[in-house]
C-alpha cells in the first residue's frame, strides 16, 4: 500500500534555539486520468483510493452517467496512471478537454466547469431539513475523523452525511479531490447521495457547489468560506449553503428554511 505521509528532515527554531528533527508531511501524487485511451488530465492528489478519485471526477465532469457504463478500472499506484473503460467511447471528452478550466482548487485542480454546466443543471428541490445542533455535531465528529490531518494539517476532508451521521469520509491534498473521492465511492459502492449532505473543510467555490447540485445534494456545510459565485448558485440552484461552521456558529448563505434553529 502507498503512504499518504512521509517523513523529512527538518530544522526547528524556537526562541529557545534550534535543533534537527524528522517532520511528518502528506504525500503529493501526480495521477495521470485515461478514458478509453485518451488522456483527459492530471491530477495532483493524496495516493490512495484513486480509483474512487478517477470515477468521481469523471461524474462531476458529465463523462461518466452511472455505474453501469463502466467496464473496466486499472489504476497502477507505482506509474500514477487510473485507466477507465466503458461501453461506449464518449465523444463529450474531445469537446470538454478544450474548455478545460483551471479551479481555484489547491494544486490547480482541472475542471471541465462551463456556463453551458449551470445552465442545464437541475433545481435541486429536496425537502430535507436538520437541526442548527445536528449540525454542530455533524463536524464536531468530522473534525476527529481525519487522523492524517491531525498529524500533518496538510489535507482536506470531505464527508457524505445524513442528517445524524457520517456515512462516507474521504481526504486528500486537494478539497475538489476530496468530494470527489466521496462520489466515486458511492458510485462504485452503490451509496445514494439524493437528500444526503456533504460536509467539507474547504473553500465552497462555485465548483464545488455545482458537483454536489449535479448529486442531487440539498445541503453543503463547510468549516471555511464560501466565494460570491458559489453563494449564487446556491441560491439559483436551491442548495443551502452553510459556512464558517466552528464552534457553536454558523453562517447560513442561501435557502436557511432547511435549517431549524432548536430541535
Amino acid at each position: 500500500m502507498v503512504s499518504e505521509v512521509e517523513r523529512v528532515p527538518i530544522l526547528r527554531l524556537t526562541e529557545a534555539g534550534k535543533s534537527t528533527t524528522d517532520d511528518v508531511v502528506v504525500r503529493e501524487f501526480p495521477l495521470t486520468i485515461i478514458l478509453n485511451n485518451q488522456e483527459l488530465v492530471t491530477l495532483l492528489c493524496s495516493p490512495k483510493n484513486l480509483d474512487y478519485l478517477a470515477v468521481g471526477f469523471l461524474s462531476s465532469e458529465r463523462l461518466l452517467k452511472s455505474k453501469d457504463e463502466i467496464k473496466k478500472i486499472m489504476v497502477d499506484d507505482r506509474r500514477g496512471v487510473a485507466r477507465v473503460e466503458t461501453e461506449e467511447s464518449n465523444k463529450q471528452a474531445d469537446e470538454f478537454l478544450f474548455k478545460r478550466l483551471i479551479t481555484s482548487g489547491c494544486g490547480r485542480g482541472a475542471s471541465f466547469y462551463s456556463a453551458a454546466d449551470v445552465d442545464g443543471q437541475v433545481k435541486v428541490e429536496s425537502q430535507v431539513r436538520i437541526s442548527a445542533l445536528d449540525i454542530f455535531e455533524l463536524v464536531r465528529e468530522f473534525q476527529h475523523r481525519s487522523q492524517i490531518f491531525r498529524t500533518t494539517g496538510g489535507v482536506h476532508s470531505a464527508a457524505l452525511c445524513d442528517t445524524k451521521s457520517i456515512l462516507v469520509f474521504s481526504e486528500d491534498i486537494g478539497r475538489h479531490n476530496a468530494i470527489d473521492k466521496i462520489f466515486g465511492e458511492c458510485i462504485l459502492k452503490d451509496i445514494p447521495t439524493d437528500d444526503r449532505i456533504i460536509v467539507t473543510s474547504g473553500r465552497v467555490s462555485s465548483e464545488i457547489l455545482l458537483k454536489a447540485a449535479k448529486r442531487n445534494i440539498p445541503l453543503l456545510i463547510s468549516k471555511s468560506a464560501p466565494t460570491d459565485l458559489g453563494v449564487k448558485l446556491a441560491n439559483d440552484l436551491g442548495v443551502t449553503l452553510i459556512g464558517f461552521v466552528r464552534g457553536k456558529r454558523m453562517n447560513v448563505y442561501s435557502n436557511d428554511w432547511r435549517v431549524a434553529s432548536h430541535g
